[in-house]
């Protein structure tokens, strides 16, 4: 059982195709994966909130995010995907509209990463809005990024755990790296993609160290999510009930769990709530 309110901060709506069409340059093509089934999954799992994630697919046409959130009546804001000439109006229909950050994808199997001038320039833009930004990366990218991502004057939120190997334990350089930067109280960490990170499989209990050791040190600043559903996974498809599950070993403490499934996405995307 969740705690009233929860969250799932990351997760994504595709299509469906003959309405929300994909973009050409995408590097992998999911099945429809509308806001009906997202939205009937959350009810079964007693999940209240969510935050809904661009994804590369649908390129930087937001449309099927935005009607997601439309349709959600108030229970949902997202992150987009911008280009890096977008406009102020363009900007304060998309806040309209419920976004509150904005991702940048640097992972080798989705394309070529984004430009690190394009990301200066967007962060500027959306500094005044309150937005933050959404980092997703490689591991072996950290090293090269840390710079850049120290550089941007904004909250920034990496994406499932950084995607280190969690079979080279806690102490890789990875990890550690990953540790470091989240002693800069500007970042944020996603506790999720137990299924991305493990190389166990199935229930992914390889990736709790990694979790937990982030919820212990940085109560404050973590958020979770399904990921559903789970695009770009080759094998081992989670089931989300499972994945819930396994939030009691990754946040046993009910204060932390609370903090990680309600207290911080409140914070970070419904701030009218808290001040």
């Amino acid at each position: 059982m969740l705690p009233a309110g929860a969250c799932d901060a990351h997760c994504h709506v595709f299509g469906p195709a003959g309405r929300f069409p994909f973009a050409p340059e995408r590097t992998y093509t999911p099945v429809d994966a509308p806001k009906e089934t997202l939205f009937a999954l959350h009810e079964r799992l007693g999940i209240e909130r969510c935050v809904l994630v661009q994804a590369s697919c649908h390129g930087k046409d937001n449309s099927a995010v935005l009607d997601a959130i439309a349709a959600s009546e108030g229970r949902c804001r997202g992150v987009a995907m911008v280009n890096a000439d977008i406009g102020e109006a363009e900007l304060l229909a998309l806040h309209d509209g419920g976004i509150r950050g904005v991702r940048f994808n640097f992972v080798t199997h989705l394309g070529e990463g984004a430009d690190p001038d394009a990301v200066r320039r967007i962060a500027t833009k959306i500094v005044p809005l309150g937005w933050h930004a959404v980092v997703h990366f490689d591991a072996d990218r950290l090293e090269m990024l840390t710079s850049i991502l120290k550089s941007l004057p904004l909250t920034l939120v990496i994406d499932h755990m950084g995607r280190v190997d969690a079979s080279q334990g806690l102490d890789q350089p990875a990890f550690r790296m990953l540790l470091d930067l989240m002693q800069d109280k500007r970042f944020w960490v996603k506790v999720c993609g137990s299924e991305r990170i493990s190389r166990a499989g199935p229930p992914f209990r390889d990736a709790v160290p990694f979790a937990r050791t982030l919820v212990e040190r940085f109560p404050e600043r973590v958020l979770w999510g399904t990921d559903w559903p789970h695009p770009n996974i080759k094998k081992h498809m989670p089931d989300d009930g499972a994945l819930v599950d396994l939030l009691a070993e990754i946040a046993p403490d009910t204060e932390h769990l609370h903090k990680l499934l309600v207290g911080n996405p409140t914070r970070l995307y419904w701030p009218e709530e808290t001040s």
